[in-house]
Protein backbone atom coordinates (compact mmCIF):
# COMPACT_ATOMS: atom_id res chain seq x y z
CA UNK A 1 0.00 0.00 0.00
CA UNK A 2 1.79 3.63 -0.92
CA UNK A 3 0.25 5.07 2.30
CA UNK A 4 2.28 2.80 4.26
CA UNK A 5 5.74 3.35 1.97
CA UNK A 6 5.08 7.26 2.47
CA UNK A 7 4.61 7.24 6.24
CA UNK A 8 7.69 4.66 6.29
CA UNK A 9 9.47 6.95 4.10
CA UNK A 10 8.82 10.21 6.48
CA UNK A 11 9.78 8.24 9.37
CA UNK A 12 13.00 7.71 7.95
CA UNK A 13 13.23 11.25 8.00
CA UNK A 14 12.14 11.92 11.21
CA UNK A 15 14.88 9.00 12.29
CA UNK A 16 18.00 10.14 10.49
CA UNK A 17 16.89 14.34 10.24
CA UNK A 18 19.85 15.24 12.23
CA UNK A 19 22.49 13.34 10.16
CA UNK A 20 20.09 14.17 6.91
CA UNK A 21 20.59 18.32 8.07
CA UNK A 22 24.37 17.89 8.37
CA UNK A 23 24.51 16.62 5.31
CA UNK A 24 21.57 18.69 3.13
CA UNK A 25 20.77 21.43 5.32
CA UNK A 26 18.27 23.82 3.31
CA UNK A 27 18.11 22.02 0.79
CA UNK A 28 14.80 19.77 -0.86
CA UNK A 29 15.35 15.89 -0.39
CA UNK A 30 13.47 13.28 -1.93
CA UNK A 31 12.82 10.32 -0.39
CA UNK A 32 11.45 6.79 -1.50
CA UNK A 33 11.90 3.61 0.16
CA UNK A 34 13.79 4.95 2.69
CA UNK A 35 16.14 6.41 0.83
CA UNK A 36 17.54 9.61 -0.50
CA UNK A 37 17.09 9.52 -4.47
CA UNK A 38 17.33 13.42 -5.25
CA UNK A 39 18.76 16.68 -3.64
CA UNK A 40 17.33 20.26 -5.16
CA UNK A 41 16.95 23.65 -4.22
CA UNK A 42 13.87 24.40 -3.99
CA UNK A 43 10.73 21.89 -3.53
CA UNK A 44 9.12 22.81 -7.16
CA UNK A 45 12.79 21.78 -8.59
CA UNK A 46 11.90 18.48 -6.79
CA UNK A 47 8.90 17.98 -7.70
CA UNK A 48 9.74 18.32 -10.96
CA UNK A 49 12.88 16.58 -11.78
CA UNK A 50 11.57 13.26 -9.77
CA UNK A 51 8.02 13.05 -10.83
CA UNK A 52 9.94 12.59 -14.32
CA UNK A 53 11.31 9.19 -13.41
CA UNK A 54 8.86 8.23 -9.97
CA UNK A 55 5.13 7.50 -10.26
CA UNK A 56 3.48 10.52 -8.01
CA UNK A 57 2.47 9.08 -4.58
CA UNK A 58 5.44 6.83 -4.39
CA UNK A 59 8.16 9.75 -3.05
CA UNK A 60 8.35 12.41 -0.15
CA UNK A 61 9.83 15.59 -0.71
CA UNK A 62 10.73 16.99 2.63
CA UNK A 63 12.83 20.24 3.38
CA UNK A 64 16.02 19.64 4.94
CA UNK A 65 16.54 21.06 8.23
CA UNK A 66 16.31 20.61 12.25
CA UNK A 67 13.10 21.25 14.34
CA UNK A 68 9.61 20.15 13.77
CA UNK A 69 8.43 23.00 11.83
CA UNK A 70 9.53 21.83 8.66
CA UNK A 71 6.69 19.21 8.76
CA UNK A 72 4.34 21.30 10.40
CA UNK A 73 2.00 23.30 9.15
CA UNK A 74 -0.54 25.88 10.28
CA UNK A 75 -3.70 27.42 7.95
CA UNK A 76 -5.80 30.58 9.57
CA UNK A 77 -8.30 31.62 7.26
CA UNK A 78 -10.23 34.70 8.25
CA UNK A 79 -13.84 34.10 9.27
CA UNK A 80 -16.42 36.86 9.46
CA UNK A 81 -18.50 36.12 12.83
Amino acid sequence: MKSDSLEKDFQYFLDHQSDLVKQYEGKFIVIKNQEVIGIYESETQAFTETQKHHQLGTFIIQECKLGSEVYTQNFQSRVML
